[in-house]
C-alpha cells in the first residue's frame, strides 16, 4: 500500500481533542532533549531524587514559566492584530538570556508551528509560519502555542494551564530518564504539578507586559552554566 497523506476532515477541529494532540508529550517537537537547566543542578548534586527534582520543578514553574511562557500566552490573547504577535515573539525570544534555553525554545516552537500550520491552518497561524519562513519571526514556543490555542477557540486560562502542565510533564519524563527516577515517582510529581500549574494561571492573570522575563537570576545562571558542562545528556 502507498503511504497516502490523510486529508483534513470537512468538519472543524474539536478544541479539546486538538489541545490533547498539541500538548501531548509524544508530539515531535524535541522536548525530550531539553532539561531547561535541571541537568546543571544534577551535576552539582542538588537534584538527585524525587523530592529534590520536585522542589526544582516547583521553583521553575513559579519563578520562570509564570513570568515567561504563561504571560506570553496571555499577551497573544490580548493582541488586536497579528503584527503585535510578531513583535511579541521577538520580545519573548530576547528575554531568554541563556542561549541553550533560547535556542531550545525556538526549535520546539518552530516544530509546533509546522505541525499546527499543517493540521490547524488558521490565518494567524499561517501568517506566523510565513514570517518564520521569511526570517522575520523566531517562533518562540509559548507565542506559537498562544496563537494556535487562540485560533482553536480555547479559553485563555485553559491555554496557559495546558502549556504549563505539558512543560512540567515533559521535564518530569526527562528527569525519569536522567536522574533516574521510577515511573511511579514521575507520576506523583506530575500530579503535584497541577497545583503549581494552577498557581501559574492565577499569578499570570495579574501580570503586565513589563513583567515579561522577570526571572530569578540564579536559575538563569545555572541554565547558562549548562553549556560548559563536560558531559551532557540534554541540549539545555
Amino acid at each position: 500500500m502507498r503511504d497516502t497523506p490523510i486529508t483534513a476532515a470537512a468538519s472543524g477541529p474539536d478544541p479539546l481533542l486538538s489541545l490533547m494532540q498539541l500538548t501531548d508529550s509524544a508530539l515531535p517537537t524535541g522536548a525530550f532533549s531539553q532539561s531547561l537547566g535541571f541537568e546543571t543542578y544534577m551535576q552539582r548534586g542538588q537534584i538527585h531524587d524525587e523530592g529534590s527534582f520536585a522542589e526544582w520543578l516547583q521553583m521553575f514553574a513559579d519563578q520562570q514559566l509564570t513570568y515567561t511562557d504563561a504571560l506570553a500566552i496571555r499577551l497573544v490573547y490580548a493582541a488586536r492584530e497579528v503584527e503585535e504577535v510578531v513583535d511579541l515573539d521577538e520580545l519573548a525570544t530576547v528575554q531568554a538570556l541563556p542561549q541553550q534555553v533560547r535556542d531550545g525554545g525556538i526549535t520546539m516552537g518552530r516544530r509546533l508551528l509546522s505541525i499546527g500550520a499543517a493540521s490547524y491552518p488558521g490565518p494567524w497561524t499561517l501568517h506566523c509560519a510565513a514570517e518564520v519562513e521569511a526570517g522575520r519571526m523566531q517562533g518562540h514556543q509559548a507565542v506559537v502555542w498562544g496563537v494556535l490555542a487562540r485560533e482553536l477557540g480555547l479559553g485563555q486560562d485553559t491555554a496557559v494551564a495546558a502549556h504549563v502542565q505539558a512543560t512540567a510533564t515533559s521535564l518530569t519524563q526527562n528527569a525519569v530518564r536522567g536522574i533516574p527516577l521510577g515511573q511511579s515517582a514521575g507520576q506523583r510529581i506530575i500530579r503535584a504539578a497541577q497545583d503549581w500549574t494552577r498557581r501559574a494561571v492565577e499569578v499570570s492573570r495579574g501580570l503586565e507586559r513589563e513583567d515579561l522575563g522577570a526571572i530569578a537570576p540564579g536559575l538563569e545562571i545555572a541554565q547558562m552554566h549548562h553549556e560548559r558542562q563536560r558531559a551532557r545528556l540534554f541540549m539545555s
